[in-house]
């Protein structure tokens, strides 16, 4: 019998590749992944922008608002003009059921040193407990027989300016005893009639207090007579000008007031 040759069998196919993985994941579950990874950013990025926008566009809250307000009167001293800290005319009253009169502004003293406006016994007191500056201004009395220099004495907060003040020596009117030392030094501005008001003139001091502020008054005779030629307090009050001098400064500068965000004071 003949011999047929059979033909060679056939190659088998090639085993496709292996599939490649990382992690356990193949090339298309990584695309899943990123695309889950990429919207939870971008929800999460969704809900950071508007927490934003909701924080800028709610109303304050009450403790916001008190801190604000904290604030502006904390930068008054700095913010408003002298002439508004220090108004031309203030009323003040001699007696009740009087009618007011109104003490002048003879002018502003520039220098906001605190060392320069107060005799050096108080200077270590003001320095310890912050003092930041001391605006000075001196007003004549309607009848400009009396002066008072006002001197508006910065902290850089309420209980550092209260713990000041209660270290400060108390108020004292003429007693014979030939001055008021220590106490803020007199401000004089020639033209005017406070022009002959030294320091060996006063013969009245005072002190007063609101927010970050210590309000100390000084005052004397517009003739300039020394304190030590002043045996004993005339009848009646003759400084009572001064006190109200320093409410009136102290409740403009250190009462609150509700923020304004159409104001330069406020930052809204």
């Amino acid at each position: 019998m003949a011999f047929i040759p059979q033909p060679p069998a056939p190659f088998p196919p090639p085993e496709p590749p292996p599939r490649v993985t990382v992690l356990g994941l193949r090339g298309r579950q990584w695309m899943v992944v990123a695309i889950v990874v990429g919207c939870c950013y971008l929800a999460a990025s969704v809900l950071a922008l508007g927490s934003v926008w909701r924080s800028y566009t709610r109303e304050p809250t009450d403790a916001e608002l008190e801190i604000a307000s904290r604030a502006e009167v904390a930068q008054r001293w700095e913010v408003w003009p002298a002439e508004r800290v220090f108004p031309d005319r203030i009323p003040y009253r001699v007696f009740e059921n009087v009618d007011a009169e109104y003490a002048t502004r003879a002018g502003i003293v520039p220098d906001t040193g605190c060392a320069q406006a107060v005799d050096a016994a108080l200077v270590g007191t003001l320095r310890r407990h912050g003092c930041k500056a001391i605006l000075r201004a001196t007003y004549v009395g309607a009848l400009n027989g009396i002066v008072t220099t006002v001197g508006v004495v910065v902290f850089p907060d309420a209980h550092r300016a209260d713990r000041a003040y209660e270290e400060l020596p108390k108020n004292k009117r003429p007693d014979g005893s030939g001055g008021v030392e220590p106490a803020l030094k007199a401000a004089a501005f020639p033209g005017t009639a406070s022009g002959r008001f030294t320091d060996a003139a006063r013969q009245s001091r005072g002190s007063d207090r609101g927010g970050p502020y210590v309000v100390l008054t000084t005052s004397g005779h517009t003739d300039g007579r020394p304190a030590a030629a002043v045996e004993r307090e005339r009848p009646g009050q003759p400084f009572i000008l001064a006190p109200q001098l320093a409410t009136a400064l102290e409740e403009s500068l250190s009462t609150p007031a509700r923020p304004d965000c159409s104001r330069r004071e406020w930052q809204c």
